[in-house]
C-alpha cells in the first residue's frame, strides 16, 4: 500500500508546522484504497527516541483512504477514534527530538483492516496492535525526518 503526503515526501524532512517547534498539527496523508478494507488505522513511531520507540499518534476507524491535515486532538472525531500518544495526550503529537540529537525518523504506519474496531477510549499503540491482530489485510508507510535547531 503506497502512502503519500503533500506535507512532506517519503524520507524528506518534516516541515516545522507539523512539529513541537511549530503549530504541532497532523500532516495530511493519503494511501491506496484497499477495496476489502472496512477501516484504516495509523500509528506514528519514532524508533530513534532515547528511551526506545516513542509513539506520536494512534488513530483508527478511519473510513476514507485519506486524512486532511490538522485532525482535532479529541478522542472521537467523525468515525475516527484517537488513542493516547507517549506524551500522555490524545491525538497527534508532532516530532520533538532532543535538540542535541541528529535527525530522528518518524514512521507513519497505515494499516488496512477487514473490520471496524470497537471504540476504546485511551487506547495505546500496543493495545491497538493487539486489537488489530488477525485483521490487517495490507500495510503501508511513509517516513519523514526532523531535527530541532
Amino acid at each position: 500500500m503506497n502512502v503519500k503526503s503533500s506535507s512532506f515526501k517519503n524520507e524528506d524532512m518534516i516541515p516545522q508546522e507539523y512539529t513541537c517547534d511549530g503549530s504541532d498539527i497532523s500532516p495530511d496523508l493519503e494511501w491506496d484504497n484497499v477495496t476489502s478494507a472496512k477501516s484504516y488505522a495509523i500509528i506514528v513511531e519514532d524508533p530513534d527516541a532515547p528511551g526506545g520507540t516513542f509513539i506520536h499518534w494512534v488513530i483508527y476507524n478511519i473510513k476514507d483512504n485519506k486524512l486532511p491535515k490538522n485532525i482535532p486532538k479529541v478522542t472521537k472525531f467523525s468515525s475516527m477514534i484517537q488513542g493516547v500518544n507517549d506524551f500522555g495526550r490524545v491525538g497527534y503529537g508532532g516530532p520533538c527530538p532532543p535538540r542535541t540529537h541528529p535527525p530522528h525518523r518518524y514512521y507513519f504506519n497505515v494499516y488496512a483492516l477487514d473490520v471496524e474496531l470497537p471504540e476504546k477510549h485511551g487506547v495505546t499503540a500496543d493495545e491497538l496492535k493487539s486489537i488489530m491482530e488477525g485483521h490487517i489485510i495490507d500495510k503501508g508507510v511513509i517516513m519523514g525526518k526532523y531535527k530541532r535547531r
